[in-house]
Order: structure tokens, then sequence, then C-alpha cells
């Protein structure tokens, strides 16, 4: 059982952040092991309120973990201001440097949302990607995120290309721009690999209301099958084929009167 680390937020409402990471992780096989930096008031229907967890308790907990358990994969999610970005980039760099060990790293980076809402302001933003990105073995924005690191509108698959091979050269990364914000029946996610490589999924979108908490499916997913030893294209294809099936088993869940939750198990 591989021990997969999720440095993110909480979702009381049990769809996203934290709780929906040790579902996926354990759905997969593996054990999670969960850093908070951030505690949400949310539920289906939206968010009221965010409160950053101190940047020394984040740290606390990350080296905690990272002191004592044999973890194989890091994912992380929200990081809700600058100083707890700088804590991280912090642990993931004692992981490399002093403990020796290199493990893939997933970034969800939850920075602004489908409807423009800026998640984090520009200080962190900047911090984030010029001192993480670096760090991570993925990044996976969606469209809107996309845009705003590249700096242009993506309308197509040939601008969303260009972005992707400019994301990769600059920060040394690979890159997983996410279609699920696109107009159409189908949605494909690009992956730009730091090699040079380039592989696109794409499944049909399914009619649901129940969506919530897709990206950290996702990014989870992905971080364990590369725990379990799984090639990056090879996990994302895998946790794409997870997400799928998991939003076309929750169409006809009733959980909250939002959007509800994907059933992972």
């Amino acid at each position: 059982m591989e021990i997969v680390l999720s440095i993110a937020g909480s979702d009381p409402s049990g769809g996203a952040g934290i709780q929906q990471d040790i579902k996926v992780i354990s759905a997969l096989g593996g054990y999670a092991s969960a850093v908070i930096t951030a505690l949400t008031v949310q539920n289906t229907m939206g968010v009221q309120s965010v409160t950053a967890v101190e940047p020394s308790v984040v740290e606390a907990q990350i080296h905690a973990v990272l002191t004592d358990l044999d973890v194989k994969a890091v994912k992380i999610g929200q990081i809700p201001n600058i100083g707890v970005a700088k804590v991280i980039v912090s642990e993931l760099m004692y992981l490399r440097s002093e403990a020796g060990r290199s493990v893939p790293v997933i970034y969800d980076p939850i920075m602004m949302s489908s409807s423009g809402h800026q998640f984090m302001d520009s200080e962190c933003v900047a911090y984030v990607a010029e001192n993480l990105f670096p760090l991570c073995t993925l990044v996976t924005p969606n469209l809107p995120e996309a845009e705003m690191l590249a700096g242009t509108e993506l309308t197509d698959v040939f601008t969303i290309k260009s972005a992707g091979t400019e994301l990769v050269k600059k920060y040394g990364t690979a890159f997983l721009i996410k279609g699920g914000h696109a107009s159409g029946s189908e949605m494909t996610d690009t992956l730009f690999t730091s090699e040079g490589g380039t592989f696109r999924f794409t499944f049909q979108k399914v009619e649901s209301r129940n969506l919530h908490g897709t990206g950290c499916t996702l990014s989870s997913a992905i971080a364990t099958y590369m725990a379990q030893g799984c090639s990056l294209p090879q996990s994302t294809g895998m946790a794409k084929r997870f997400v799928y099936d998991a939003i076309t088993r929750s169409v006809n869940l009733n959980i909250g009167h939002g959007h509800g939750p994907l059933q992972v198990f």
C-alpha cells in the first residue's frame, strides 16, 4: 500500500479538497496522508469563506509526515496565500535534498474558477509559478488558469498546443491543460511532458449536476497511480478513465441541493 500525501484545503461537505483526495487515494488502493492548508466554509451550493491555516502549522504538518512516512507521491491542491506557498516549497526542497527522496509531485493549481473568480492574489500566483512549478512533476490547470498563466486566450487545439509547449519550456515541468470548460460534446485534456511529448485524452461529456471536486479527483488519482509505479502518461490516462467512470456513476446521486460530488467507489 503506497503512501500518497495530499496537501490541500478542507471541504466540510466532503466533495472536494482533502476529503475527496482521501477517498480517491483509498479507492485506488493507496494509503492517504493529509495536510490541511485552509478551512473552507462550503457545501454543494458554493464557498462562503476560506480561513488559511497558519504557515508554521502547515509546515509542521508536512514535516511530521515526511520525517516518518515513506511518501511515494505528493498531491497539492489549495494554497491560500504566499506564506503557505513558501513553506510548501521549503518542505519539497527538504524532501529532495536532505531526505534524498525524489517523488512525483502533482499540483492542481486552484488559482481561478471557470466564472473568473481568482482564488490567489497576483503576488502568490507569481511566487508559485516561479518557485513551486519547477519542483512539480505535473501541473494541471483548467482552461481559465492556463489562459492566465500563458497570457493568451485558448480557443482551439492549436492555441492550446502553443501555450502548453511554452509553459513546459518556461517552467521545466509537465502540464495537463484540462478542457472541461470548453464548449462542445467532448472534453479533451492535453498532456505536455517535459520530454516534449503530447498526449490527448478525449471523453464524451456527461450531463450531470454532480461535478463537484472533479479536479481534486483527477490530480489525486494521477498521484496515486504514479506512487504505484505507473508512468506519467499512463497515470494520466488511467486517472481520466477513473474520473469519467466516477462522473457516470454519480449522475443520479442526490447529495445536497447544488453541485453534488463524484462517486469514486
